[in-house]
């Protein structure tokens, strides 16, 4: 399983960004999708996920602001980032899991002035 993730980048605070994850394998196949990040020195967290009936998860940091929506026709996760602070800098990477975890490369977002 190979998953290819996109669209980060850098914006002011109060911006938007997207990001994308394509899968290789059908998206309705894994138990959950979604993303995690990790800021310079910190640990990787989890951002949201979607588990396969449809239920999703927020970290509370990010409720309100961040929208998961996957795709099972195109086997992509989205990440809908708005209302962007700072703290919301770090490297996301898209994530899926069957018995085992599958990672995409991550991506860099940055939210600066």
């Amino acid at each position: 399983v190979q998953l290819q993730a996109s669209g980060g980048g850098s914006v002011q605070p109060g911006g938007s960004l997207r990001l994308s994850c394509a899968a290789s394998a059908s998206a309705d196949t894994f138990l959950a999708m979604g993303w995690y990040r990790q800021a310079p020195g910190g640990q990787r967290e989890l951002v949201a996920k979607i588990l396969s009936h449809g239920t999703t998860n927020y970290a509370e940091s990010v409720k309100g602001r961040f929208t998961l929506s996957r795709d099972n026709a195109k086997n992509t996760v989205d990440l809908q980032m708005n209302s962007l602070r700072p703290e919301d800098t770090g490297v996301y990477y898209c994530w899926a899991r069957r018995i085992d975890s599958y990672w995409g490369q991550g991506t860099q977002v940055t939210v600066s002035s």
